[in-house]
């Protein structure tokens, strides 16, 4: 890989000789202007704004802007000659723990590499005392005319330097979170736990621009002649509420069953649809739990059939009172008339019979 900057590293008495190796790389894909009507492109030229004519660059320098409007020249050799001592050196000015460096301020990152066989040993020795201390190197240097910060760290067996933004470059982020009091209930701090356990890790070698490769595919597809078919435009869903807690129990399902595990989900449920749109109905009390709403209503309408049921049962089981008291009294009767039978004898039996006789005939 071809070195950007030639220097040294600076670590207290120790110099370390070293370049400086570009650790990223930009795979973006850039366009060019043109002329619709014909194709061609469309250039900028330099042009002096005082005799309008174009100028090379080789006639062209820099020079400071004053307020009034006044320009101050400035030549590589004034910049040159400035005591700086970052100059041609990275220097080192303290060891802190990585988690103290905020992530805000990354910017470029790059390699540093041993220039010549006499590097190798510090270089080394700089490189083993960062693993063993777990911290990271807070350096100053120049590059591109100006004085950056930077952090330099251990890649494999690679010192690497992170470009890093000055602390007063960082703006605040002042009206930026969401204006009002907002309320995160438990049961959708418990269901987004379980959504990012279910996500899980992921390889990061994997990931890979999916936008690049489709403008490639369409370059190759316009340059073959072929023709494009325009993509289906999704609804973006922006500036809707949502049932959050229904999203995510539907983002949980949906995520177990894209990785193929057992247990996601009744039949027809958790099928990663999007849920129907409608405010949120808190619910008061410590009743809520961790359920969701649906589920609740539906347990309401159960405890309402079951009440409905007993309240039907209660007239059958005063029917069945009263059909017991009726057997009770008829058994007592034929009871008594037998004792009657018996005391009378055959007189009774022939009153009786003629009785009988009566109400036949009539």
């Amino acid at each position: 890989m071809r070195s950007i900057w030639n220097g040294a590293i600076s670590f207290g008495l120790v110099s370390i000789p070293i370049k400086l190796v570009n650790a990223t790389e930009n795979h973006s894909i850039h366009f060019r202007q043109i002329h619709l009507a014909d194709g061609g492109r469309i250039r900028y030229r330099k042009v002096c704004e005082l005799d309008e004519e174009e100028v090379q660059g080789g006639e062209i320098g820099k020079a400071y802007e004053d307020a009034d409007g006044t320009m101050i020249p400035i030549t590589d050799e004034d910049l040159a000659q400035l005591p700086l001592p970052t100059a041609k050196t990275i220097e080192i000015v303290a060891f802190v723990p990585a988690d103290q460096i905020d992530p805000l301020q990354m910017d470029a990152a790059y390699y540093l590499s041993a220039n010549g066989v006499p590097a190798a040993k510090p270089y080394t020795l700089l490189r083993e005392a960062l693993k063993r201390s777990n911290k990271v190197a807070v350096a100053k240097y120049a590059l591109r005319g100006r004085e950056r910060l930077g952090m330099l760290r251990v890649v494999d067996d690679v010192i690497a330097m992170h470009g890093l933004l000055w602390p007063d470059e960082i703006r605040a982020p002042e009206g930026v979170a969401p204006d009002g009091d907002v309320t995160v209930r438990d049961a959708e701090l418990d269901l987004a736990d379980a959504l990012m356990d279910t996500l899980g890790e992921v390889d990061m070698d994997s990931l890979h621009d999916d936008y690049r490769e489709a403008v490639e595919e369409l370059i190759a597809a316009k340059a073959s002649g072929e023709t494009v078919r325009p993509a289906e435009s999704g609804d973006a869903g922006g500036g809707k509420v949502i049932d959050l807690i229904a999203a995510l129990e539907n983002s949980v399902q949906a995520a177990k069953k894209s990785r193929g595990e057992e247990g996601a989900g009744a039949e027809g449920e958790g099928d990663g649809e999007m849920a129907d749109v409608h405010p949120i109905k808190r619910t008061s009390g410590k009743s809520a739990g961790k359920s969701s709403p649906q589920p609740t209503k539906k347990s309401t309408a159960a405890a309402k059939k079951s009440t409905a049921a007993a309240k039907k049962s209660t007239p059958k089981s005063t029917g069945a009172k009263k059909s017991t008291s009726t057997t009770k009294k008829a058994t007592a009767k034929k009871t008594a008339t037998k004792k009657q039978t018996s005391s009378s004898g055959g007189s009774g039996t022939t009153k009786k019979t003629a009785s009988s006789r009566k109400r036949t005939s009539a």
